[in-house]
């Protein structure tokens, strides 16, 4: 690969992509909205580290403009898309459902037909492992996932079946990739590490949904980047490939605990109701993506964790005022 579009580049996931991709000498065309979903400042955080990347080149714009997506590709010769934009969040998804839609379902279908118009044949997209809702664990890619119970969850069912069609039709080479809870440095705020981390330093009660023996298969965000890059670099089709941490799922009290214990902090818990869109564990099987990619994560969940505090320290003054 020599030049890429990846979607979503203010994110979590796709700014440490694009550092990787940036790493390799590949050339990133990065598009975001930067929407408010939560907090820009930790979106423009990610962008400013990108800034020193000198294939890295930012364009401001949504994947559900297709006339906007329309210019990028006439003015570039993309070996790949990436896609890593989407609206992601179970419980949000339940409040405002259209826009997880419009992005989700409708942005993947604008890059697919500019793709199909501009020959482009190579695409990754992010998809997640809340379709599993209900499968026997460990989850592998061969489960029927048709009984999504989140607007989050459908959408992107709507996503990958898009994708199917257009890689059955037009000979595409996707690999829709299914993330795992991921976790790490410059996370978003809206999930369950950065907010324990937050709310346990700073003494505020910890919202907790259930009785926290919920569990999930944590996976590091480094590991996540160079899984994405692997898919990206790897021709094989029609694949669907788990990203996880593959290893014995992890209770929230478990996490909670080791939180307590590297801040030297106790948690308050404020215990709220199970949500009914939520998953009472996850956990991927990963044979696949070590087969098709020699893929398989290397940061422990109690190494990840440390480094996702030490940021958190690091950059304490400010992230104390960012909206959770």
């Amino acid at each position: 690969m020599k030049k890429v579009l990846l979607t979503g580049v203010a994110g979590f996931i796709a700014s440490r992509t694009a550092e990787l991709l940036c790493d390799k000498e590949i050339e990133v065309i990065g598009v975001d909205n930067v929407n408010d979903y939560y907090d820009i400042r930790l979106k423009n955080y990610r962008l400013k580290k990108l800034e020193d990347q000198k294939l890295f080149t930012f364009i401001k714009g949504d994947i559900e403009d297709i006339e906007f997506l329309r210019t990028i590709f006439q003015k570039n010769t993309f070996d790949a898309v990436i896609n890593l934009a989407a609206r992601a969040g179970v419980r949000y998804s339940m409040e405002n459902p259209h826009v997880y839609m419009t992005t989700n379902a409708m942005g993947t279908l604008n890059l697919l037909e500019l793709m199909r118009e501009f020959d482009v044949k190579k695409k990754v997209l992010a998809s997640t492992s809340s379709l599993y809702a209900g499968q026997k664990m460990p989850f592998t890619e061969d489960l029927a996932v048709n009984e999504p119970i989140s607007p989050y969850a459908a959408s992107k069912k709507a996503a990958e079946v898009m994708c199917y069609s257009y890689s059955y039709l037009y000979d595409m080479d996707i690999s829709v990739v299914r993330f795992f809870t991921v976790y790490g440095q410059a996370g978003r705020p809206d999930m369950s590490i950065f907010r324990f981390i937050k709310w346990i330093d700073e003494g505020t009660p910890i919202e907790l949904f259930g009785d926290g023996s919920q569990s999930r298969d944590f996976t590091f965000v480094d590991d996540i980047a160079k899984g994405v890059v692997l898919a990206a670099e790897t021709n094989l089709g029609y694949e669907v490939i788990n990203l996880g941490g593959g290893k014995q799922p992890i209770s929230i009290n478990t996490v909670i605990s080791m939180i307590e214990e590297q801040l030297g902090k106790k948690a308050i818990i404020d215990n709220k109701p199970f949500h009914k869109a939520d998953l009472l564990e996850t956990w991927a099987d990963i044979d696949k993506a070590e087969k098709l990619l020699g893929w398989k994560p290397t940061v422990s969940f109690k190494d990840g964790l440390t480094k996702t505090i030490d940021w958190y320290k690091e950059n304490k003054e400010w992230l104390s005022s960012v909206d959770l």
